[in-house]
């Protein structure tokens, strides 16, 4: 009884945390469907990556905020011509359509879905590439870490083959076990590095954003 006792109370914690969050808040106004487009709206502001007539593949896209944001940036506003818009999301969990967003269901970690998405893009090469893809947690760190960094390699794999010269990718990761062995891997990829951590992203969570731009070796 004492165990469930804790965990209702940190559900209430949590649950007025999220009630009470300003960045949540916005989002039910501005119509998004999760706080997360706000940190991707930070990292776009601040290094200028969406800019319209480009094609972004959204991996991790479920629930879909960072779509939203997307197709607003490339169509001008929420309200622009879905053929403007070029993005590919996917997700290994379903997503409500978003109009100018073709989507695409099943785990990046296979072959067959990889394929699906090369066949999506036709032969055009991706100007942007964004990662909120996370696995399930096991809260056994090397487990965890070694899983992180799995998708973090396949990300980076895609992004070596698929992007333009000047591309660039953004991919959530974690600090903790294997983050410093991750930012050498973007080194090895990409001329320009940064991490990033937007004020849209919690304080206490262990999330921060890897920036790489410009393929080496394009």
């Amino acid at each position: 009884m004492k165990i469930k006792t804790k965990s209702k109370k940190v559900n209430k914690a949590w649950l007025q945390d999220h009630v009470n969050d300003p960045y949540v808040k916005r989002a039910q106004k501005e119509g998004y469907r999760a706080r997360a487009a706000y940190k991707l709206q930070e990292i776009d502001e601040q290094f200028g990556l969406i800019r319209p007539g480009q094609t972004v593949v959204d991996l991790g896209a479920a629930p879909g905020a960072w779509s939203q944001y997307l197709r607003r940036r490339l169509c001008g506003g929420a309200a622009g011509k879905a053929q403007d818009a070029s993005i590919i999301a996917l997700d290994i969990l379903p997503m409500e359509p978003i109009e100018g967003v073709t989507f695409l269901q099943g785990d990046f970690r296979e072959p067959e879905v990889l394929q699906r998405l090369e066949q999506a893009l036709g032969g055009r090469r991706v100007d942007v590439i964004v990662s909120d893809m996370a696995p399930n947690l096991s809260g056994i760190a090397a487990a965890d870490a070694a899983r992180v960094a799995h998708l973090i390699e396949l990300a980076l794999e895609f992004a070596s083959t698929h992007l333009q010269a000047e591309g660039a990718l953004v991919a959530k990761v974690f600090h903790g076990s294997g983050y410093e062995e991750l930012v050498q891997r973007f080194r090895q990829t990409f001329k320009i590095v940064k991490p990033i951590k937007p004020k849209a992203s919690r304080d206490r969570s262990a999330e921060t954003f890897l920036l790489g731009r410009g393929v080496k070796n394009a």
